[in-house]
């Protein structure tokens, strides 16, 4: 019986994704620019906590926004009315951004004139996170309405992200959702992940979130 190759295709993926993103790490540093990726699942509220996190820190950052969707303009178009640079990325029926993907993004957005770039990834709890994006830090959303349970279900996601926002904290009367347990199952996939209950509908705990991003982007800025 002959020998079956067995060619592992997906550590080699990654293995060149990773060279990819850590070289257009290398360029964003040399140009100034923090870039942030932020993940969630569809629904969870990544463009409206993004706006309120616009709101609050585009007089102190220059904000760039690239939005990733299989389909359509609709979240470009609503960051743009908060006056900062945006564009729509269509990844083609992909669902995530890799770092060549991003590198594309970051080219067409152009940024020259920003301090801060923001990638909203495509909305899905899996594949985002398999892929480093080239991203200073990692930031996901994960709502109330979706249960306290899921960084147990998606471990991968919350071990990988420096910062979970629990969004539409004005719904928790409504919902099953323990705040206590679910801090306690992320610092069990990740115990330097930062939690930061939020409602991006009546702004509630947005400042300390947005203290938290700023503060990283001017050490960043500081490291030498």
């Amino acid at each position: 019986m002959a020998d079956i190759r067995v060619l592992e295709i997906k550590e080699s993926v990654f293995a060149d994704n990773d060279r990819q993103a850590d070289a257009l790490r290398k360029e964003l540093k040399e140009k100034g620019v923090f870039l942030l990726n932020l993940m969630s699942s569809p629904g969870a509220g990544k463009t409206t906590t993004l706006v309120k996190t616009i709101e609050t820190l585009k007089d102190s950052l220059r904000i760039g926004v690239m939005e990733a969707d299989i389909d359509s303009d609709v979240d470009a178009r609503t960051i743009a009315h908060t006056g900062v640079k945006s564009i729509q990325l269509h990844t083609g029926g992909m669902c995530h951004l890799d770092a060549t993907m991003t590198g594309q993004g970051i080219r067409g957005l152009g940024v020259e004139d920003i301090d801060l770039a923001i990638l909203e990834n495509v909305g899905n709890l899996v594949c985002p996170a398999e892929f480093d994006t080239g991203a200073v830090k990692n930031v996901m959303i994960l709502s109330v309405p979706e249960g306290h349970d899921k960084p147990l279900k998606y471990p991968l996601m919350f071990q990988v992200c420096d910062a979970v926002l629990i969004n539409k904290t004005d719904v928790l009367p409504y919902f099953d959702f323990d705040m206590d347990l679910v801090k306690t199952y992320i610092h069990q996939r990740n115990p330097q992940a930062e939690i930061f209950p939020v409602s991006a509908k009546t702004g509630e705990g947005i400042t300390a979130w947005t203290d938290w991003l700023y503060n990283q982007v001017k050490i960043w800025k500081e490291e030498k």
